[in-house]
């Protein structure tokens, strides 16, 4: 679309979806039907990986939907000139050198611990044990960018009632507040904030986004969502983001008062 809400290639990635769960597959069943890996399948999914025509192909054959995707490949995805292929969250960490990450939901990807991340993928019902085990595995890959030989400048907000909502257990909680203490102590590139459950509402409590900072000086947002995230460009969209992160990083404590806070909560789950 034109005001930079949705990519040709967002929209057949969000049609795919939607065709198999209409037919009442999951992916480990797409994959064998279409002979990929389920991981392709959940890569495509995610926006990580640009389905290929023969791809779409096989897709379309096993979905029995009249070729639709080969042609929305060609004749949509193709033609629009003014926007790249949707990177996908591996994709946008492998080029930046800077993200602002606000998060009132759960502890930013990047700084969760396994044990915390298990917990809140396997609270979805719909995810299937081995899809669990999937995710996990690329949350726990995705963090090796904070020790790369040049990590990316990060900067993190958190509210404080995601450090107060138990997930996955009083230990599990523990020791995730003190991971992020640690990090924020010892990372020199990570520097955490935390907003005080005493603040008043504030625009960031609308939802979760990364500001990302990439080579060539491109801006990117990065918009989480129930299914996969969505990538805006815009520079209308990216002026209000940062606007609301200015006015969110206003309510947050400074980093040292934010790790004393993350050491108190720490203690209370203890």
């Amino acid at each position: 679309m034109a005001d930079g809400r949705m990519t040709a290639a967002a929209f057949l990635v969000a049609e795919l979806r939607r065709a198999r769960t209409r037919r009442g597959l999951s992916q480990d069943e797409l994959a064998k039907a279409v002979n990929y890996s389920a991981s392709m399948v959940s890569a495509v999914e995610l926006g990580q990986q640009q389905p290929t025509a023969k791809y779409l192909e096989l897709v379309d054959r096993a979905l029995d939907t009249g070729g639709i995707f080969g042609r929305m490949l060609t004749e949509l995805v193709a033609l629009d000139k003014a926007q790249v292929w949707l990177r996908g969250w591996r994709g946008i960490l492998a080029e930046a050198w800077a993200l602002r990450w606000f998060d009132p939901l759960h502890v930013p990807g990047l700084l969760q611990t396994e044990a915390y991340a298990r917990a809140v993928f396997e609270s979805d019902p719909l995810l299937e044990p081995d899809e669990v085990e999937r995710r996990l595995a690329d949350r726990m890959d995705s963090q090796g960018v904070l020790y790369a030989e040049r990590p990316p400048r990060l900067v993190a907000v958190l509210d404080e009632a995601v450090l107060r909502r138990r997930v996955g257990g009083r230990k599990v909680m523990c020791d995730q507040a003190l991971h992020l203490a640690r990090i924020g102590t010892e990372h020199p590139q990570v520097r955490l904030h935390v907003v005080p459950s005493s603040a008043d509402e504030y625009p960031g409590l609308n939802g979760p986004f990364i500001l990302a900072s990439l080579a060539g000086g491109v801006e990117l947002a990065f918009l989480g969502g129930q299914i996969g995230g969505q990538e805006l460009d815009h520079p209308t969209d990216l002026v209000r983001l940062q606007r609301t992160w200015e006015a969110t990083l206003g309510m947050a404590l400074p980093p040292q008062e934010s790790v004393e806070r993350l050491r108190e909560i720490a203690e209370s789950w203890n």
